[in-house]
């Protein structure tokens, strides 16, 4: 969901379509353009509004809402409505409008590139050279790990910026809880996280269950196939029987609000934070030709316990903060639990001289 872009190690299941319908949103902000601008012709322009419309006809995860939109757009298009659009950014952005309008996709934009974009690789296959790119880009981030620390009370803190390396992911996953073994409860922050692969999401999931637990499945169209998620054996022990909270903000999403999502739907942690970003749909970047390219949302996830997603809606906080607080209660809520159970006085004096730190000013 890194968009939810892998899964090659999901094992594939019964099919399961979606409803013709999915949840409806407000029209998703278009992000803003990156990278330079250019001019384009006419015939750039109408390959690029030809082939969005071939996409997603094929691909997208809805196809009643495909067909709606390349009826849209011809239209327009038949009226002119593009002819006046001279440049890469104006025609991308418009466009991406005027599909959202129809199809209220997080996922869906249309990027231009002014330097002509190279093949798409087929299906998930990386060249060599991109490969090799990816995993020094991988261990630079850390496999998306960007914190880990035992904070006063014995409480574990772990900051996910992203779950989209696997191979490098598992391991600082490992590491992270490894170290966090011995805490008393678990705070994992994903609030500046926007997604990766789902596999990645099961692995850190994978050790706050005991027993093999359904987390989620993705409902691909072009295959008509589900793929499931679950936990597995990991290495070392599980982090079970203390609670785990995880901080949410509007700009965690994707892949990082199926991992919110799935441990609420469990009841296996307590969300703080905001309202996640909405977007549920998984898929792939399609080219449309020499300097325009699309995200095609071909999938959708669905819950096996809510039968439906977050798309649209977010991932509701069970304490709803601003996300820039949210840390610090947390930490209040769990130092609290700790103070009522505790008798000894030196460390019931410790919790509340911690307590009183955390107090607003």
């Amino acid at each position: 969901m890194s968009t939810l872009l892998g899964c090659a190690s999901a094992a594939a299941a019964a099919p399961a379509p979606p409803s013709p319908a999915g949840p409806q949103m407000a029209v998703p902000v278009t992000p803003p353009p990156r990278g330079p601008d250019g001019p384009i012709t006419a015939a750039e322009r109408d390959e690029a509004i030809e082939a969005i419309a071939r996409e997603l006809t094929a691909k997208y995860v809805f196809p009643a809402k495909a067909n709606e939109v390349v009826k849209s757009i011809r239209a327009r298009h038949k009226r002119g409505e593009y002819d006046k659009l001279t440049t890469g950014h104006a025609l991308a952005t418009t466009l991406t409008d005027h599909v959202n309008a129809v199809l209220r996709d997080a996922h869906f934009n249309i990027r231009f590139s002014k330097e002509t974009l190279p093949p798409m690789q087929g299906g998930d296959t990386l060249s060599p050279e991109e490969q090799a790119r990816f995993e020094v880009f991988s261990r630079r981030m850390n496999g998306g790990f960007e914190k880990v620390e035992r904070l006063p009370g014995n409480l574990g803190y772990l900051e996910v910026r992203g779950f989209g390396f696997p191979g490098r992911g598992f391991e600082a996953a490992a590491a992270a809880m490894a170290f966090l073994q011995d805490t008393d409860a678990l705070i994992i922050d994903i609030r500046r996280n926007g997604g990766g692969d789902p596999s990645v999401v099961a692995y850190l999931c994978s050790y706050l269950f005991a027993d093999r637990v359904h987390l989620n499945d993705l409902y691909f169209r072009p295959a008509d196939e589900t793929h499931q998620f679950w936990t597995s054996p990991v290495p070392g022990k599980a982090y079970t029987g203390r609670e785990v909270y995880v901080l949410t903000s509007k700009q965690t999403g994707s892949a990082a609000e199926e991992f919110a999502y799935n441990l609420q739907n469990l009841r296996r942690a307590t969300i703080v934070g905001e309202v996640t970003w909405g977007g549920a749909n998984p898929g792939e970047m399609v080219r449309l030709g020499a300097h325009f390219s699309a995200f095609v949302p071909t999938g959708r996830a669905i819950s096996p316990i809510t039968k439906t997603n977050w798309e649209g809606v977010g991932v509701q906080p069970d304490i709803a903060t601003p996300p820039d607080d949210a840390l610090r209660v947390a930490q209040v809520k769990l130092l609290e639990k700790q103070l009522a159970k505790v008798t000894e006085p030196e460390l019931k004096a410790g919790l509340e001289a911690r307590l009183r730190e955390l107090q607003p000013q």
